[in-house]
């Protein structure tokens, strides 16, 4: 693993593959870590079309830093800034995003703000920040004896997120303007499959695929997981031209 300063604290992230080779930034769910992405960002980075992968520790997981109880310190936008931060420190201007599930979101809030850093997005089982009704119990306290790999600060800010997100959220889903790729884990997950297909309605550039599987669904079907995210991430963008 290797470490980089961004937007004030330290981000510990794995990497895979060319450094040359087109980038594709992973994040994770909630209370996993960049390890989570490996079997996937391990045939991401092979032949015969190899990719340069990212898979940092989002804020609060893993070997990134924790910044505990601070007010905003889970804020869901502090996470997009550390994802703009952390893809400026490696030198990378511009790269297809995949998140799943809480790295959806923050996936979705960097391509609202800076679409020129997003080519090509992926929204793993995400949910659609709207208001939870009714709203998501607190999570309950750890064991005396565990260690857990994630910040219990993280846990309630999140929910707290969950239940009563900004609005501006939902109405800045329009300005996802690139190419996006909504992939369900169908009837079995616990998010809201219409809620999925809600996102996939308004976002412009949208298409939606039920692979199944449930909310884990690159853990689960990872063959078909990956069926659905390489045609669309090695798809040739077209620009339009008017006749001169």
């Amino acid at each position: 693993m290797d470490t980089v300063k961004a937007n004030g604290i330290t981000l510990a992230y794995r990497a895979w593959g060319p450094e040359d080779a087109p980038p594709v930034l992973l994040l994770h769910c909630r209370g996993a870590d960049g390890a989570d992405w490996t079997g996937i960002a391990e045939r991401l980075a092979a032949e015969p079309h190899p990719r340069r992968v990212y898979a940092p520790d989002l804020r609060g997981h893993g070997r990134s830093d924790w910044p505990g109880e601070a007010p905003g310190a889970y804020a869901y936008e502090a996470m997009r800034d550390d994802m703009r931060g952390f893809l400026t420190a490696l030198g990378v201007g511009s790269t297809d995003v995949v998140g799943h599930s809480l790295g959806g979101i923050v996936a979705c809030l960097l391509a609202q703000s800076a679409p020129g850093v997003v080519r090509r997005l992926v929204l793993e089982d995400v949910p659609a920040p709207l208001p939870l009704d009714p709203p998501r119990p607190p999570a309950p306290a750890s064991a005396p004896d565990s260690d857990p790999s994630f910040d219990r600060a993280m846990l309630l800010a999140t929910d707290e997120q969950r239940n009563a997100p900004d609005p501006m959220w939902w109405d800045h889903m329009g300005r996802i303007t690139m190419p996006t790729l909504l992939i369900a884990g169908g009837p079995t997950s616990p998010i809201p499959q219409e809620e999925i297909a809600m996102m996939a309605s308004v976002i412009p550039d949208a298409r939606l695929v039920t692979v199944g599987g449930g909310h884990l669904v690159h853990e689960s079907r990872p063959e078909e997981f990956l069926a659905a995210l390489v045609p669309f991430l090695e798809a040739r963008d077209v620009t339009s031209r008017t006749p001169s």
